[in-house]
């Protein structure tokens, strides 16, 4: 077994010293990306995929970029497709075709550097064709009390119990991401504005985000009660430590967060992006519009955001009871007694559950 820290050394890919080679084009690839400002993320997943391509590339005698053909491309993609998975759950499935679409995409962005560059005549990678990738929606979002449920499991006698509520509360009020969390500092709650900053969120972009006021009762609590205990000098920024006193990895986080949503008996699974779809869901539910629940998420496109318009299915099943012939007539009398309140004729009803419809799920 790897010892804690371990990190498997990078494969050699080909002539280090071929100025024509790989390595030298993927060094100077991933500083133009600095350069540019892209992300430390970005920056480092683009580097894990194409080494994948040069390894592949290198065990065939391909050793350079201008070797590389639109058929050696191709070849590769089929490569791809008949992967399996290596570990996990899935091990022995073939690779999504998202995953397919992450080892292929940084391809196409290298291949059109090296043309701008004028290091390539022509682009082999303009005409490969990508997969095809559904979108797919939320597999499983809590109910309000699902979530309560899953909120109550940390021991909160105990200080990392306080310290995990408080990461659950935040995750499920703001809808943040889980790198986003562990990226947060303690100068980042404004508790007079009721706001949580977001820094280096996906992109890179910063927003504001507001967070309920339970939320920051258990943050404070954690900051008052836990975090002193867990610093190690030299002091740290981060609000959330791990027992090391070091900011937690994310697949800590992973981890920590499933086994919450296991052990509170919620027949669903998911981890930190669980309550990211649920804050969003329940919101839209309870009425907010899809533009804030862009915002509050960091969506770049609003189309991102839209999948909620189709998971979120409680005004669209009113509509439905209150107009379909074959729900109409079964609607239960209190129901029926307070869609009334709203709308005096069952015309005007299905007039002003119409209007709201199309609003929600065209015009949004």
């Amino acid at each position: 077994m790897a010892r804690k820290g371990y990190r498997k050394p990078k494969a050699v890919i080909g002539d280090p010293t071929d100025p024509d080679g790989f390595s030298v084009w993927l060094h100077r690839f991933l500083e133009s990306l600095r350069v540019r400002n892209y992300s430390a993320a970005t920056v480092v997943t683009r580097e894990q995929q194409l080494r994948l391509f040069f390894v592949w590339c290198d065990a065939r005698g391909v050793v350079g970029p201008r070797e590389v053909t639109k058929p050696i491309l191709e070849r590769y993609q089929r490569h791809v497709y008949h992967l399996r998975q290596s570990s996990g759950r899935n091990r022995g499935k073939p690779l999504g075709f998202q995953a397919q679409m992450n080892r292929l995409v940084p391809l196409r962005v290298f291949f059109r550097w090296l043309t701008r560059e004028n290091v390539l005549l022509w682009n082999p990678a303009s005409e490969l064709m990508l997969p095809k990738v559904r979108r797919q929606l939320p597999k499983y979002v809590l109910t309000a009390e699902e979530a309560e449920t899953v909120l109550a499991v940390p021991d909160v006698s105990e200080p990392l119990g306080v310290r995990d509520r408080a990461m659950l509360e935040v995750l499920y009020s703001t809808g943040i991401r889980r790198m986003e969390l562990l990226n947060l500092t303690i100068y980042d709650m404004r508790e007079d504005r009721g706001t949580l900053m977001v820094r280096r969120g996906k992109g890179g972009k910063d927003r504001v985000v507001p967070i309920s006021e339970r939320a920051m009762q258990w943050v404070r609590r954690y900051l008052n009660e836990v975090r002193d205990g867990l610093l190690v000098p030299p002091a740290s920024e981060q609000l959330f430590l791990s027992h090391h006193g070091e900011s937690p990895v994310p697949r800590y986080l992973t981890a920590l967060v499933r086994g919450y949503v296991k052990e509170s008996g919620v027949p669903k699974r998911g981890s930190c992006h669980l309550f990211r779809h649920t804050a969003a869901t329940l919101m839209l539910e309870n009425g907010a519009d899809i533009r804030s629940i862009q915002e509050l998420l960091g969506h770049a496109s609003l189309e991102a955001t839209q999948i909620y318009t189709h998971v979120s299915i409680a005004r669209l099943k009113a509509v439905h009871e209150a107009t379909h012939p074959a729900s109409r007539d079964l609607l239960r009398p209190v129901a029926k007694a307070q869609v009334t309140e709203t709308a005096g004729t069952e015309s005007e009803l299905q007039e002003a559950l119409a209007d709201e419809l199309a609003v929600e799920l065209g015009g949004a």
